[in-house]
Order: C-alpha cells, then sequence, then structure tokens
C-alpha cells in the first residue's frame, strides 16, 4: 500500500510566532517528505463603507493589505527556505481567519496544521479569542501550537 503524500498547513501573521510556526513546519516537512503551505488571512469585513471618503480609501488600503501579506509575511519565509528541498506556497486570504483556515484544511485535504501561539495582537486575542485556541477546538487535523 502506497502512502500519500503529507500536506503542511501554516498560518503566518507575520510574528514572530508565526514565523517559528513556519520554520518548524519546514524542518518536519525536510524529514516526512511532506509540502508546506503558507496562508495568511487578511482580516476584512464585508460592509459597505458608509461615506464617500472610505469608498476612496478602501481599495487602496486593500492593495496595501496584499503588498504586506505578498512581499513582507510570505515572500520572507520562502526565501529563507528556498534550499531546504521543501515545496513551499504561500497564498493569502481576506476574511475571519479561523473560517478561512478551516476552509483551506479542508478544500487543500491538510493532513497538519501548525499555528503560532500568539499572534501579532495580544489585545484583540484577549478580546475575540485566539485563532489558535478555536481551531484547536473545532478542526478535525492535529495542530501543532508552536511557541
Amino acid at each position: 500500500m502506497t502512502k500519500s503524500k503529507q500536506h503542511y498547513l501554516v498560518a503566518v501573521d507575520g510574528s514572530e510566532w508565526g514565523n517559528r510556526a513556519a520554520d518548524h513546519a519546514i524542518t518536519q516537512a525536510k524529514l516526512t517528505g511532506a509540502d508546506v503551505c503558507l496562508i495568511t488571512v487578511i482580516p476584512w469585513s464585508g460592509y459597505q463603507p458608509l461615506n464617500m471618503e472610505d469608498i476612496a480609501v478602501r481599495p487602496l488600503e486593500k492593495q496595501e493589505e496584499e503588498r504586506v501579506a505578498r512581499e513582507e509575511i510570505l515572500a520572507p519565509i520562502v526565501e529563507r527556505h528556498k534550499e531546504s528541498g521543501v515545496t513551499i506556497s504561500g497564498e493569502f486570504y481576506w476574511g475571519h481567519p479561523v473560517k478561512v483556515i478551516r476552509e483551506q484544511v479542508k478544500k487543500q485535504k491538510i493532513h497538519q496544521l501548525f499555528i503560532g501561539r500568539r499572534g501579532r495582537s495580544r489585545v484583540a486575542d484577549l478580546i475575540l479569542g485566539s485563532v489558535a485556541n478555536s481551531l484547536a477546538h473545532s478542526l478535525g487535523v492535529p495542530i501543532v501550537l508552536v511557541p
């Protein structure tokens, strides 16, 4: 019986903890022959702006958020590990992080999720609840919480 290739998903947000989660996942992927998909989720409300100034500014903010996701969050990790021998891809999505990560785990048939124990905003974690904590209680695949 042939064993199928493992697929790891790593949630990154530009934080020290997210970067450590990526480093750990890539180290494990070297040992197991897995490929790694980095994902960053840009929180974005589906609500429409209420005034003309917001209508003009919103697309510019969105373009900047996408640039940051590509160039400042995903690209440095891929570059740092380009000689690892691991197949690494990077993607960004708009939406609620827990919902998007859950959807991608199912869609991509992920075998294991790696996520930093803390993200960029400690205040947001206190108010909204931790993305890692929410996923740990609701995801059907093994999760590695990286300190």
